[in-house]
């Protein structure tokens, strides 16, 4: 890359949540390899953000890399229309064994805003097929992230969303007060209460509360105390209120379980996963629910659920995502994101006498440092690269949420470098 491919990327290319009257500027990567980015100049940077979470594996994974070739030497695509194929089979099967027992119908789709689409539209589509049309509003919490396309933009935070963008097409939904409670202190019963009395209030004509289990993302990095979710889901059963988990970003055992409802020991109606489903390697999703819910969907006057992407179930998405679920498995990813914790959870520990930092939060291989006030981004995000790391804070939040296969080596020079251009924002 060259200074014109820059000055055309920085005149033409619009990147996510950027201005194009003063845009950020980019760093070029050229390739990647394990938890490295090589960068145009040819310096290497660690990465820990995953790509947004989802390459868990490591770049370049040969495994990974295999799995695309042989699939697309096959059949790189193919509707899914009347039609099914092998990888989707054994995508499908997987995800059904590695769930909830009660989650044995999956609708596989292109993105995690598109799996959330499809879990909206399912509960609307079940409450038509009851006769109960009027239950069609959205039960949620503050501070959640569901995604940018419409529905899951109405169910994302009413204040740090995008409402006041789009308030005049955007479904009014409910939104209670988000729990209080972390994760490692005691539950306080009054979390609940805002809740409870939305769904005294309007569980009538609500069809689904939708939440992120345990760790709320790019709502603000929130990790809360488990026994909240086991609140919502008796509320749910008490009001008969379908209960969606959105598990894009916490799926796969990112907290330490391999979906974040486990924390509670309970079963969603309905769950969206998607980000880490392929390695990092394709955008590729899944939402999954019940017979019982799948077959009453299917017993509205259309007979059908209405969805169908053009690219749904894609084959090539499939068999790197297979093949990404049995790395998962293979590399015990238990100990993988238990030893990626502890050392988190002891390399942050340092970060709390600096003066510019005001909450540490880590679980799994989640960490999270918030500071006092909102960071200059392009100051930061230059900062951290010349300190040898890829990191993109937001708000007052630097966090990382590195690839399982990071070694030990690397996450401590991943969490010095961190350490280092924080520590200078206290001078």
């Amino acid at each position: 890359m060259n200074e014109s491919d820059f000055n055309f990327d920085k005149e033409h290319i619009w990147h996510p949540y950027t201005s194009l009257i003063n845009p950020l500027p980019c760093i070029g990567v050229t390739s990647a390899e394990g938890v490295h980015l090589t960068l145009s100049d040819g310096r290497q940077i660690i990465d820990g953000m995953s790509s947004w979470w989802s390459t868990i594996h490591g770049y370049n994974n040969p495994r990974l890399n295999q799995a695309a070739k042989d699939q697309i030497d096959n059949m790189s695509h193919v509707m899914f229309g009347g039609i099914t194929h092998p990888s989707a089979i054994a995508l499908c099967r997987k995800l059904v064994d590695m769930t909830a027992p009660s989650l044995d119908r999956v609708f596989i789709s292109d993105s995690g805003s598109v799996a959330v689409e499809v879990a909206i539209k399912m509960a609307i589509q079940y409450w038509v097929a009851k006769g109960q049309s009027q239950k069609s509003r959205l039960l949620t919490i503050e501070h959640g992230y569901h995604g940018d396309t419409f529905a899951a933009m109405s169910v994302c935070d009413p204040v740090n969303g995008m409402h006041e963008l789009f308030n005049q097409v955007l479904k009014k939904q409910l939104f209670a007060q988000a729990p209080q409670s972390r994760f490692d202190q005691p539950w306080q019963e009054s979390d609940i209460d805002s809740l409870r009395q939305l769904f005294v209030e309007h569980h009538h004509e609500a069809a689904a509360i939708i939440l992120e289990p345990i760790v709320q993302g790019a709502g603000g990095m929130r990790i809360y105390h488990p026994n909240y979710l086991k609140a919502v889901r008796t509320l749910c059963d008490e009001f008969d209120v379908l209960l969606i988990c959105d598990e894009i970003a916490t799926g796969f055992g990112r907290t330490g379980k391999l979906f974040a409802y486990e924390h509670a020991n309970i079963e969603p109606d309905i769950l969206c996963v998607g980000k880490a489903l392929t390695g990092g390697y394709m955008s590729l999703a899944a939402t999954m629910t019940s017979q019982v819910i799948g077959e009453t969907i299917c017993r509205t006057q259309a007979g059908v659920f209405m969805h169908g992407p053009t690219f749904m179930a894609n084959p090539l998405a499939c068999a790197v995502a297979n093949e990404s679920l049995a790395i998962l498995q293979e590399n015990k990813w238990q100990q993988q994101v238990a030893a990626i914790e502890e050392q988190l959870a002891h390399s942050f520990s340092r970060f709390k006498s600096l003066s510019v930092v005001a909450d540490i939060r880590v679980l799994g291989a989640i960490g999270v440092i918030e500071l006092h006030q909102a960071v200059d981004m392009a100051t930061i995000q230059h900062a951290f690269v010349d300190n040898g790391v890829w990191v993109r804070p937001f708000g007052k939040l630097v966090y990382i949420m590195p690839p399982y296969v990071i070694s030990p080596k690397q996450l401590e020079e991943l969490t010095t470098a961190i350490y280092q251009v924080i520590s200078q924002l206290s001078t």
